[in-house]
């Protein structure tokens, strides 16, 4: 008869803190903030098929990059720990986020929808400085967090803020795996905020 041991606390807070953070990476908020933001337009239909066009250039482009680094051995996980090799991202998913601006310029995307983009790439470009001349792990996680509550709340409403508290889970999952400090998640989460807001607030006015 065999006996079962239940798991650890440690071991199940480990698991939650994984799970959090794999469910949160940021192309999968990319594709929630671009659905919100794309079914808020006059043609929902039209302002999905953005969301779509922007999902594939923000989101699905990146990730497919990231596992091709993966099987090439160029980095060890999906979320990139290393700050010399988030060096080499940073820039590769700017250039994929510029090309879907590129076609939204050429096809007269609606407003909102451009602004979206660019919040992000803003956000990214901001994300770039302190990896690059830092060589400081800045939080993804959370600034793509922050940037997409803050334009959900610019198209929805000021209640959407009542679920900012997923940010400080979300950072929560990160300090717990070890990936990032309680400083490197509050920065992300306030550069994401203020870049991503900021640029949506302006070009929507």
């Amino acid at each position: 008869m065999t006996s079962t041991t239940a798991p650890a606390p440690a071991a199940e807070e480990h698991r939650a803190a994984r799970l959090i953070t794999d469910r949160a990476e940021p192309s999968n908020v990319i594709v929630v903030v671009s659905l919100g933001v794309g079914l808020a337009q006059p043609n929902p239909l039209g302002g999905a098929l953005w969301a779509l066009e922007a999902i594939v250039f923000a989101a699905a482009i990146p990730m497919a990059f990231i596992k091709w680094g993966m099987r090439t051995g160029r980095w060890d996980d999906r979320h990139v720990g290393q700050v010399q090799r988030r060096k080499l991202l940073l820039p590769a998913v700017m250039a994929s986020v510029a090309t879907g601006i590129g076609g939204m310029l050429a096809f007269h995307a609606p407003r909102p929808m451009l602004a979206m983009v660019l919040g992000m790439l803003a956000t990214l470009a901001v994300l770039l400085v302190p990896t690059a001349l830092w060589k400081w792990k800045i939080s993804v996680h959370t600034a793509v967090a922050g940037g997409a509550l803050a334009m959900l709340a610019l198209t929805w409403g000021p209640l959407v803020w009542l679920a900012y508290p997923l940010v400080g889970v979300i950072a929560w999952s990160r300090i717990a795996l070890r990936d990032h400090t309680l400083a490197q998640t509050i920065a992300g989460a306030a550069a994401g905020t203020v870049t991503a807001g900021l640029v949506f607030a302006a070009l929507t006015a």
